[in-house]
């Protein structure tokens, strides 16, 4: 993921955590910034047994797609 938001050799950890934290911290992606996710259904159903948050009930990819949003990306699933 860190590769396609930064170019290649981007890295953003090697966790979930990791991940939240660089995209919070001003690390590489300048908005406004759109990521097409192509074959997202493919990554959808990958990750669908996945729940991040029991709480919330969401799977991980719902989880990173909201993530995304939050710090004001648009992400375009095709």
């Amino acid at each position: 993921m860190a590769e396609a938001l930064v170019g290649p050799g981007g890295y953003f950890g090697r966790e979930w955590n990791a991940f939240k934290d660089c995209l919070g911290g001003g690390f590489g992606v300048a908005l406004p910034f759109t990521l097409v996710w192509h074959d997202a259904d493919v990554a959808r159903r990958a990750l669908a047994d996945v729940v991040s948050d029991p709480d919330e009930g969401l799977s991980y990819f719902e989880d990173i797609v909201r993530l995304l949003k939050r710090c004001g990306m648009t992400v375009v699933l095709q």
